[in-house]
């Protein structure tokens, strides 16, 4: 029996996620067997971007996990990821003056960049630039983009580093709407995206799918649905014992130590393809406008003063 353990870091967000009747309901149905959205739509009689948002928001605190399975085409398939839930009330007084900082990024505000195409940056109401002209990432109106999208290459961000003379951070995690770039879209369209923090390579997810063909909760309506819809959320995790994609631990020997926050006046996330990539198949970005969850890129550092 896989347990979830609440604690007082994540006991809001869940409990949030389950003061809601309908994704209560959800948990129960997908307790018998995994659904697709369609399926469960049909059981709770509800339009399909309710309940593909209902699921969106079991899927972000981890009560679920989705996954691309074959079937007609490639469907999403949902499941419990947990079979109950403990809550321990009992308070760790050594982590009790930990605090946080929460900073979210456009995704049109990078510092840097290098791209291939077919490359191309998208506002709320039209393209910014021309469509596959890597000189479009340089126009001042890059800062409203919502989408961007390229074959190849990166984009690196500087976030302001927060931390409080006489604090030291004890983790630090950046999340993301991302997923491949296939021309129009492709599900079956593997890409390996890689992140790095203050120039340390963190961790490698390898993105499945270009998705498309069914239109993004946020995306707006002028952009054809077969075009790339929405991407996956992500996130990437430092912390003391090492680093994690979804909580879950990547081989490295790198740490939150490694990382030098003290040492310097911001925070670099760059995140794209390496050179040596072995899946090459571009990275779609996705800002609040369009996709499935309505952030850019966020920072979440804990931090305590030091003892």
């Amino acid at each position: 029996m896989k347990s979830l353990q609440l604690t007082f870091d994540n006991m809001l967000s869940i409990s949030k996620a389950l003061a809601n009747q309908t994704r209560v309901e959800i948990l129960k149905i997908l307790s018998e067997k995994p659904h697709n959205v369609n399926e469960l739509k049909t059981k709770l009689n509800l339009p399909f971007s309710t309940t593909a948002s209902h699921v969106n928001k079991l899927e972000e605190v981890g009560l679920i996990v989705t996954e691309l399975v074959p079937g007609r085409g490639t469907q999403k398939i949902s499941a419990i990821n947990y079979d109950q839930i403990v809550m321990d009330l009992f308070w760790d007084h050594s982590t009790a003056e930990q605090q946080e900082i929460n900073f979210e990024m456009p995704i049109g505000d990078y510092l840097d960049c290098y791209v291939v195409p077919n490359c191309g940056l998208v506002a709320e109401d039209g393209y910014i630039g021309a469509q596959d002209d890597p000189r479009s990432f340089y126009e001042p109106d890059r800062k409203k983009a919502q989408l961007l999208f390229f074959r190849d290459g990166y984009v690196e961000y500087r976030f302001p580093n927060r931390l409080p003379d006489g604090s030291q951070a004890s983790e630090i995690e950046f999340s993301a709407e991302v997923c491949s770039e296939a021309p129009n879209y492709k599900l079956d369209w593997p890409s390996d995206i890689t992140v790095w923090v203050n120039e340390k390579e963190i961790g490698t997810w390898t993105s499945p799918s270009d998705f498309g063909g069914e239109r993004g909760l946020q995306t707006p309506e002028w952009w054809r649905t077969n075009y790339t819809q929405y991407g996956l959320l992500k996130q990437w995790k430092i912390t003391k014992e090492g680093c994690f994609i979804d909580n879950i631990q990547v081989e490295t020997d790198l740490t939150l130590t490694d990382l030098m926050l003290e040492d310097k006046p911001y925070i670099s996330f760059k995140i794209g393809l390496k050179e040596d990539a072995v899946n090459v198949g571009g990275m779609n970005l996705f800002g609040p406008k369009f996709g499935n969850h309505e952030q850019g890129i966020n920072m979440h550092m804990k931090y305590q003063e030091k003892k």
